[in-house]
């Protein structure tokens, strides 16, 4: 009985042993000025994957700890979960949250950081979408980034809330929306969210598919501890890209930290190619370097062998040509 109890024992020891490593790798994420920066006071730079929505691959069999551990070993630090609004109410809360929780766990525990990102496209004052997997609405979107905030608040693993995937009114056939507009939407949710934790970084995206950030140069969110994304992709603009890069979104890391929450490449000819994705390794290398002399963290699109661009082209994790270009950045 002795040994048992001291089996036991040890066993208990030795899990919170590696929870307290986990904990101390993981360090809580803060903003300072143009930065993030952990408990230490060092600069961090995130740098990984999306991952395809956790309910398509939960369906697939795939949201599995080998998912995450092949994303490790390719080089992430960090981890984008895109949550569908439709896949969030064809699962149901309770269930959503459990797959949420065991792709967090095993992130945390393989040393990864993870955003949870509400994935909409389109024009959430007027409620109209560019397809339906994307229709929610602004009652919906409170919802959820409540319970969003209640169930991690204080989770040091999940620093980041990004709050509507891509704006955009697309050409006016979504309608209309102006910045003071969106910026009164993501300041109502700043302020719910912080009622629950006052800590957590929220990620907010400009308009143009989250590409375009010029209106923050004259009409910033009124709030600390905020960054702002953009998705930087190839076709947005013509070469020479950082002159425009530059003007658009890449001038607001002078101030606030910088988020590209989606960035990736394609050929013309690969499975799924399409606007605004296609271009090749030049591509890779100007955004790689470009985010690295502004010192901006970057997530690649998207870790799945189904949706484009996508990194691998099969579940052996057969990288594609930009899953071979970034896995090799990553992996230096």
């Amino acid at each position: 009985m002795k040994k048992y109890i001291g089996l036991l024992l040890l066993a208990m020891f030795s899990v919170a042993s590696v929870s307290a490593q986990v904990e101390q790798k993981l360090s809580k994420i803060a903003v300072r000025k143009n930065q993030f920066v952990n408990e230490r006071g060092e600069v961090v730079v995130f740098r990984g994957f999306n991952t395809s929505d956790p309910a398509k691959l939960s369906r697939s069999g795939h949201w599995t700890r080998q998912y995450f551990e092949e994303a490790k070993a390719w080089g992430a630090n960090c981890l984008r979960f895109p949550v569908h609004p439709s896949a969030w109410r064809e699962l149901g809360e309770a269930n959503y949250l459990k797959l949420l929780d065991q792709g967090i766990e095993w992130a945390e525990s393989l040393g990864m950081y993870v955003i949870i990102d509400w994935h909409s496209i389109g024009n959430l004052r007027m409620g109209l979408f560019q397809n339906p997997g994307y229709n929610t609405t602004l009652q919906e979107t409170n919802n959820f980034w409540r319970t969003m905030a209640e169930h991690y608040a204080g989770r040091t693993s999940v620093p980041f809330f990004e709050l509507f995937n891509e704006p955009t009114d697309f050409n006016g056939r979504l309608g209309s929306i102006t910045w003071p507009q969106w910026k009164e939407i993501n300041a109502d949710l700043i302020r719910l969210i912080r009622a629950y934790d006052p800590d957590k970084i929220v990620l907010v995206a400009g308009f143009d598919w989250a590409y375009d950030l010029a209106p923050v140069r004259y009409e910033p969110l009124p709030f600390e501890s905020i960054a702002y994304v953009s998705h930087p992709y190839p076709m947005k603009r013509q070469k020479p890209w950082e002159p425009q890069w530059e003007k658009d979104w890449g001038f607001v890391a002078d101030t606030y930290p910088v988020f590209a929450t989606e960035i990736g490449f394609c050929y013309p000819t690969d499975k799924g190619a399409h606007v605004p994705v296609m271009a090749d390794e030049e591509y890779g290398r100007r955004i790689v370097d470009y985010c690295a002399s502004k010192g901006i963290s970057w997530m690649v699109w998207v870790f799945d062998p189904d949706w484009a661009p996508m990194m691998f082209s099969d579940w052996n994790y057969t990288p594609t040509h930009q899953g071979a270009f970034f896995k090799s950045i990553l992996t230096k």
